[in-house]
């Protein structure tokens, strides 16, 4: 927790990431997996449950980082983003709705590009802040 109050954009750019690069190579890891191994067709549940580490560690990156920018905007894009990642991966598990896998990829590239963004141009400390517009 100690990190998260320090550097919640690096937090959340970081594990954005490593959630963006965990559904880019989970394809090739089942390819590889069904080509040696015909006896499995099912997702381990180790791997599923990194995308609840992953989305825990950007909420709480999510919500450090609204504490301290300064654009109301970045605020209601970060949480619209990790909604809807969040709604992406539900849906991957309960299979509400017929998706493109691809879709995940948006709100992962999002949240890493908004957290960039933000550490970049919208952060507030003690001796200055950036500007409340846009």
């Amino acid at each position: 927790m100690i990190l998260t109050n320090q550097k919640p954009d690096n937090i959340g750019a970081i594990a954005s990431t490593l959630c963006l690069i965990h559904c880019v190579a989970t394809p090739f890891i089942f390819i590889v997996q069904s080509c040696s191994i015909t006896c499995c067709g099912t997702t381990p549940t180790w791997w599923s449950l990194i995308d609840c580490f992953f989305l825990t560690i950007s909420f709480f990156a999510i919500y450090r980082t609204i504490r301290t920018t300064a654009k109301i905007w970045m605020k209601s894009s970060l949480w619209s983003s990790w909604f809807l990642l969040l709604l992406i991966i539900a849906n991957e598990k309960t299979n509400w709705f017929a998706l493109n896998e691809n879709l995940i990829y948006f709100p992962a590239l999002a949240l890493i590009a908004l957290h960039l963004y933000n550490k970049k141009y919208c952060q507030c400390n003690k001796t200055k802040c950036c500007t409340n517009e846009g």
